[in-house]
């Protein structure tokens, strides 16, 4: 494939090493310097581009998926913090007919534990004694608090717990990559359930894949969902 990378930070990066190791190409890349007011999102930079990959900033997202989608291209966007305007998003991708992955995580291993906490609060849910929680933790520099994966999560549970109180705490520390904890307590036990990050690369490689996937076709997707299909 022939990408183009919004956003070119420690994400930005690692998708380019991973997609270079692959035998992909970078034809255009962009940070924030330079970009505004969205001013780089042209016909002439985006020549032959298949796919952009945005980690770029949650204010940012909206007016870049209006540009890129309307010279035609298919995007995979990683920034989270912007899902207020999901409904618009779809509206442009549809619009122009393009192909489009997004997702609170990218991570295949945090994929996996969404379904498993779909599981145990089904479980948990049969039994009031228990209060369901969740807890995430991420380095200084990450903008949205609580997490897009946090609040996937509190979706979740809230699937089957309704208007049950739910709380959900975050912090803002380091250079934790995150983790991610859903709790059950109770007056006699508490049951956690874990994701930690290692590092950003399980992020990287879920969003080229999600590129790699989405490259041949079209359509408005939620991550999941290249991994089922």
């Amino acid at each position: 494939m022939k990408l183009a990378l919004i956003g070119y930070g420690k994400m930005g990066r690692m998708v380019e090493e991973l997609a270079l190791s692959r035998g992909h190409q970078i034809l255009f890349k962009i940070d924030i310097e330079g970009n505004e007011q969205g001013q780089a999102l042209t016909a002439t930079n985006f020549k032959g581009v298949d796919v952009a990959v945005d980690f770029s900033i949650p204010d940012a997202v909206i007016r870049n998926i209006e540009r890129i989608t309307a010279l035609g291209v298919s995007m995979v966007v990683g920034t989270t913090g912007w899902w207020s305007q999901l409904e618009k998003a779809r509206q442009l991708v549809e619009q122009n007919r393009v192909g489009f992955v997004y997702g609170s995580n990218f991570s295949i291993g945090v994929n996996a534990f969404f379904r498993l906490m779909e599981a145990a609060a089904t479980l948990f849910e049969r039994y009031p004694q228990y209060d369901p929680w969740i807890y995430e933790i991420h380095h200084r520099a990450k903008l949205d608090a609580p997490s897009g994966t946090a609040l996937k999560l509190k979706r979740i549970l809230e699937k089957t717990y309704g208007e049950r109180p739910l709380s959900v705490a975050s912090n803002r520390a380091g250079t934790v990559p995150g983790e991610h904890v859903v709790g059950f307590d109770s007056e006699s036990d508490t049951l956690t359930f874990t994701h930690t990050a290692r590092s950003r690369l399980g992020f990287a490689s879920g969003a080229l894949h999600a590129a790699e996937w989405i490259h041949t076709r079209k359509g408005f997707y939620e991550f999941s969902e290249t991994l089922s299909q």
